[in-house]
């Protein structure tokens, strides 16, 4: 089983951010999204928030977790 992790701060996610992450799908059997906190950023969004948007927008895609 090949598995990827894909970090970064997604504040927020972008059609970029979610390209990367549908053409990943397509190559692991298992991408993991990391929100990451930036210490050295103001984010807009909480991490939660994030995370939230991430699922939403990646609810179609089933080995993206």
């Amino acid at each position: 089983m090949k598995i990827a992790i894909y970090p970064g701060s997604f504040d927020p996610i972008t059609s970029g951010h979610l390209n990367i992450i549908r053409r990943a799908a397509n190559i692991f059997d298992r991408l993991i999204v990391c929100v990451m906190v930036n210490a050295a950023k103001k984010p807009l969004f909480s991490q939660e928030e994030r995370v939230q948007m991430i699922r939403e927008v990646t609810s179609d895609i089933p080995n993206v977790e």
